[in-house]
């Protein structure tokens, strides 16, 4: 396992390599995003267990921040680190308190030489005890998100630090606080930054998915509301039928790219996250859908419907400005083939 963290400069040093028993010369290497925000004490201080030792090996990558003006430099040096490929076997890669993590994460999707050896195993979002109410439900200026409120958005891991300086009240409002806005990702708690490996590692957040497991989070996402932050929240739509393959394309595009989806008083829908399991017509294999801001996939699993009186498109939106009931319009209209009658 390799560790990233950002400071200045551009040159990328030596990888310190912690031995594996195991060589993945020729498998892909999985990325896993670490972002928090400032006060809550990633910063050099994430510390993961194995069998009851601690590792703390990091690779300094002096370039800077990657989600802005020298992204550049940090795919290279990432590239780099590929042609030390067999010495380790997974990259923790550390964002500044401030960064967006789906600004960082996309540079895996749309880099062809950089997807061909690693791929984005998901989002890990640091939360501070203490001060996460304050920092996610903290108002900003009409038109700017809330950087604690969108790292949380998009995490597929939540890790509530330092509950041992906050009440149990306290803690159980930061959890239905978190689950507004994101209801998808799974929570842990910690003390003094330390978690197990195997809570951290092999989230396979967007390479793979359980039609079963994904039903129980819509359900669980479904019987809660947003009701300590209003600008981010997470609406999800349960729709049976199939859809046309390209309408879905150009009702995903609309609301991701065009942006000219709007809520009832003509704000334009904003999508931080989506996921979702999409029949298609004509296709017998389950799709899933991921998005991240403008960028999105659709891939095929290896799960077949069982029949056609199952099919059933299951999506979750996690963003600003969501109305559920235009979402659901905009859906059923452009994208659920209608039945013929004869």
């Amino acid at each position: 396992m390799a560790a990233v963290y950002e400071e200045e400069d551009e040159e990328c040093p030596e990888l310190i390599p912690i031995l594996s028993e195991t060589s993945i010369q020729d498998s892909k290497i999985p990325v896993t995003i670490i972002t928090g925000y400032l006060g809550s004490a990633l910063e050099k201080s994430l510390a993961v267990s194995h069998a009851g030792e601690l590792y703390e090996e990091w690779l300094e990558l002096r370039n800077g921040c990657l989600c802005c003006s020298v992204k550049d430099n940090g795919l290279k040096a990432i590239e780099n680190l590929m042609a030390k490929k067999g010495k380790f076997d997974y990259i923790l890669l550390e964002t500044t308190g401030l960064a967006d993590p789906g600004a960082v994460s996309s540079m895996f999707w749309v880099d062809a030489e950089l997807g061909s050896d690693i791929y984005l195993d998901g989002i890990i979002t640091v939360v501070d005890a203490k001060y996460g109410m304050r920092h996610v439900t903290e108002e900003k200026s009409k038109g700017i998100v809330n950087e604690a409120a969108r790292q949380v958005a998009l995490a597929d891991l939540v890790i509530i630090n330092k509950t041992d300086l906050i009440h149990a009240e306290e803690l159980n409002d930061l959890r239905n606080m978190i689950r507004s806005i994101n209801g998808l990702a799974k929570i842990t708690e910690t003390q003094r930054s330390r978690v197990d490996l195997s809570d951290v590692l092999d989230l396979h957040a967007y390479d793979s998915f359980d039609e079963q497991s994904f039903q129980e989070k819509l359900c669980y996402v479904q019987a809660r509301h947003s009701h300590l932050d209003k600008s981010i929240l997470t609406v999800t739509l349960e729709i049976p039928g199939s859809v046309i393959e390209e309408a879905l394309n150009l009702f995903i595009q609309s609301l991701l790219w065009e942006k000219n989806i709007e809520d009832k008083v003509g704000n334009s829908m904003e999508i931080i996250r989506l996921k979702g399991l999409i029949s298609i017509e004509g296709k017998p294999q389950q799709f899933i859908l991921q998005g991240v801001h403008e960028l999105y996939d659709i891939q095929e699993t290896g799960l077949k419907w069982e029949s056609q009186d199952e099919r059933l498109n299951r999506l979750i939106f996690i963003g600003r400005c969501l109305d559920e009931s235009i979402l659901e319009q905009e859906f059923l209209a452009t994208v659920i083939k209608p039945k013929i009658t004869s």
